[in-house]
């Protein structure tokens, strides 16, 4: 008799506690929002020419643009983005959508250039970390976790924009 009133208390229980014994049969992936980083700054004359940005100084309100690629070669996504005072940009790109898992993953298929910057004196683009062909992305491990969808984050590496006249560099040999 025992066992006839715990086999009915066993099958009770889901109806007194429905969410703890409640089986999704099918869930819902958690949306992915993409976001890209990064730096934009105006490379000082005493070191032009390589990609150095030693006393670089960073640029407010310089444009940069972000550009992804599908596995065809077409432009799937494109977004203008505007750096804060700091010279750092943060690119939500909403509405990014994958069409392929790895060909059309921000780090195969997206990338930053240069588009302007607001210093007259400093306003040439220059191709420090690509940005004149596109800086390509790098996963640098940063991550949120929100109840409702995930934010991963990307980082371009930083670009400059130069100054259009520098003095020929003294040689003291």
């Amino acid at each position: 008799m025992a066992a006839i009133h715990l086999s009915f208390f066993i099958l009770l229980l889901p109806l007194a506690f429905p969410s703890a014994f409640s089986y999704e049969t099918n869930p819902q992936p958690k949306k992915t929002q993409v976001v890209i980083e990064g730096m934009v700054y105006c490379q000082s004359c005493d070191n032009y020419g390589p990609w150095s940005l030693s006393k670089a100084k960073p640029i407010a309100s310089a444009k940069v643009s972000v550009i992804c690629k599908n596995q065809r070669g077409q432009v799937s996504y494109y977004k203008a983005s505007e750096t804060e005072g700091n010279g750092y940009f943060f690119a939500e790109l909403q509405g990014f959508e994958m069409s392929h898992l790895l060909l059309d993953h921000p780090l195969q298929s997206c990338v930053v250039k240069l588009v302007e910057s607001p210093l007259e004196g400093c306003n040439v683009l220059s191709n420090i970390n690509y940005g004149l062909y596109g800086s390509p992305l790098r996963y640098e491990n940063k991550r949120f976790y929100r109840k409702d969808y995930d934010v991963v984050i990307y980082a371009a590496g930083p670009l400059a924009f130069r100054p259009a006249h520098c003095d020929a560099p003294t040689n003291h040999y």
